[in-house]
């Protein structure tokens, strides 16, 4: 296991594939956000174990997919060792592969950008709670390195909350044009 604060540095620029009906859906990541332990108070595990954090508690390399504001699915990428809760949330992603599908399953994004938002790319990829715990070592959803270099790397505070706002967790490729709004 290695600390995730790595991790989520090294997500930048990596594939997300999602595989699913014989379909194949790519997306390189440019912008993610790390939560570590129940003592982050934007954790979801500041409020201990729970039935909907259960996932974080187990070992890394799994999905956590969880539904917000009664209207998103965001997909956080299970880190750290077992019983020390900690998730990588993908923020923003630029499709390369299954852009026709990405479409269909959100015809309702605005200029074009189907996946410059944690919600967005839940939509654009189709994930839902159903995907919830699959393991990303295996072939439905998992990453891939295709040599990519991202010219920069910055960090920055979280965005969208106020609870550990300050913690510099967020991590991005400033020269995309895909980050999350």
């Amino acid at each position: 296991m290695r600390p995730t604060l790595e991790v989520a540095r090294d997500l930048i620029g990596k594939m997300l594939v999602y595989r699913k009906d014989g379909n194949r859906l790519i997306v390189r990541l440019t912008d993610v956000e790390a939560y570590i332990g129940e003592d982050d108070p934007a954790c979801h595990a500041a409020v201990g174990r729970t039935v909907r954090n259960e996932i974080m508690y187990g070992i890394g390399g799994f999905s956590y997919i969880y539904f917000i504001y009664g209207m998103y699915h965001c997909l956080n990428v299970v880190t750290e060792q077992k019983d020390y809760p900690s998730a990588i949330l993908l923020r923003g992603a630029e499709p390369i592969e299954g852009l026709e599908l990405m479409k269909i399953n959100y015809p309702e994004a605005k200029n074009g950008k189907y996946t410059n938002g944690p919600g967005k790319l839940c939509r654009a990829l189709n994930l839902t709670r159903a995907e919830n715990g699959l393991d990303l070592t295996k072939d439905t959803l998992y990453f891939e390195d295709h040599d990519y270099i991202v010219g920069r790397i910055e960090a920055s505070g979280r965005i969208g909350i106020n609870k550990g706002k300050k913690r510099k967790w967020r991590f991005f490729d400033p020269d995309s044009e895909w980050l999350s709004v």
